[in-house]
């Protein structure tokens, strides 16, 4: 019984020293190393050389995981990291610069730097002579339009008794409807200037709410036409606006994720929503969407992001090997792996880009893929003998 209970426990370590180190013990008995040696296994033998000295290892998948290489498939979308650093600010409308409506001198500031404002509140007061001139003109275009449809009113009657002719009164309608025209354009120039009153006084309001961050100009300034009243901004709008380099534009796309974090705060979500390209020798603006709470404008972030989501193939970044001086991989067939040269992109987490070299479908040596590079030489090596 002791015999029999030797003999099974060499059995099975013989079992396990044949399924561990099949490659080794496949490389040790190497037909040339054999006393015992047929023209075929001679022929088969250097068959086998050619295909390796054409970039073909003749090992199968199985006996591959079994020395240690790990297959892998090639994997669409996951791209590459790109960080990208910027700055929270408010967004475009949700900031207003208040500019003068009109020449003048201003009366009356009426809000102060962190005041809160509501639209169409009140900000300054100007009084300007051309305010004045503009409020006559409008006036006197009312009073001018009033009296034309009066008489309108009259001729119509008229021409209705048979007393004037319709010639007569269709001359009076046209006129009416002249007068009404230049109404509407004094008015409309009226409320361009700020609405002055008769004494050429126009209030300035706000067109948006937020608070109050800039008033460059008190009471007695004079200021021109468009000169800077007051800047008002909703900091509760803000957004990311970030500087990509040219290169990278094709990995960023309008509705594309990105997480950023700045300098002793917390990560925060963001959507892209507008791409700008780059002017000449500058960085493209990349502006994202903040989605829940937000730091104040002006802090510095960085901005990571995954570019290539759609149809980038990404492979384990341990299966991009240099053979012969190329960037290649070892693509799976039926009887080994063979050398395929691929272009790569960028890496991120683990994973490598490929540009061109793969179609998608292939099924690749992943973990280990340096032991296949390591037989290929040995055996073009040999095969050099």
């Amino acid at each position: 019984m002791r015999y029999d209970r030797n003999l099974l426990m060499g059995g099975a370590a013989v079992l396990v020293i044949g399924s561990l180190g099949g490659f080794a013990v496949a490389r040790m008995f190497d037909p040339h190393g054999s006393q015992v040696s047929t023209a075929g296994a001679e022929a088969e033998h250097e068959d086998e050389h050619a295909e390796e000295a054409e970039g073909f290892v003749p090992l199968k998948p199985a006996d591959a995981e079994a020395a240690g290489v790990e297959l892998a498939k090639v994997e669409r979308g996951g791209g590459s990291d790109l960080l990208l650093p910027g700055r929270v600010a408010i967004a475009p409308n949700s900031q207003s610069t208040i500019g003068a409506p009109l020449a003048g001198t201003v009366m009356d500031t009426l809000v102060a730097t962190g005041a809160s404002v509501k639209k169409g509140a009140a900000i300054a007061t100007i009084r300007s002579p051309a305010g004045a001139v503009v409020r006559a003109a409008s006036d006197s275009a009312a009073a001018a339009a009033a009296a034309a449809e009066a008489v309108d009113a009259r001729d119509r009657t008229l021409f209705d008794q048979g007393v004037i002719a319709r010639q007569e009164w269709e001359a009076t309608h046209a006129a009416t409807l002249k007068a009404q025209a230049d109404l509407r354009a004094a008015q409309a120039q009226l409320i361009a200037l700020g609405s002055p009153n008769s004494s050429g006084i126009a209030t300035v309001r706000s067109p948006i709410a937020g608070v109050v961050t800039h008033v460059p100009i008190g009471p007695g300034g004079v200021v021109a036409e468009g000169a800077e009243i007051a800047e008002v901004s909703d900091a509760s709008k803000v957004e990311l606006v970030l500087e990509a380099p040219p290169s990278s534009l094709r990995l960023i796309t309008v509705g594309a994720q990105m997480e950023a974090r700045w300098t002793g705060g917390q990560a925060i979500e963001a959507v892209v929503v507008g791409v700008a390209p780059a002017s000449t020798g500058g960085s493209a603006v990349v502006r994202a969407r903040i989605a829940g709470a937000a730091p104040p404008p002006g802090t510095v972030v960085s901005a990571r992001m995954v570019g290539g989501v759609g149809d980038a193939l990404t492979v384990p970044s341990e299966a991009v090997q240099t053979v012969e001086g190329q960037t290649s991989v070892f693509v799976s067939e039926p009887e080994g792996f063979r050398v395929r040269a691929v272009v790569i992109g960028r890496n991120a987490s683990g994973r490598t880009e490929i540009i061109s070299g793969l179609d998608g479908g292939e099924q690749i040596a992943g973990a280990g893929a340096f032991l296949l590079k390591a037989e290929l030489a040995k055996g073009e090596a040999e095969h050099g003998h």
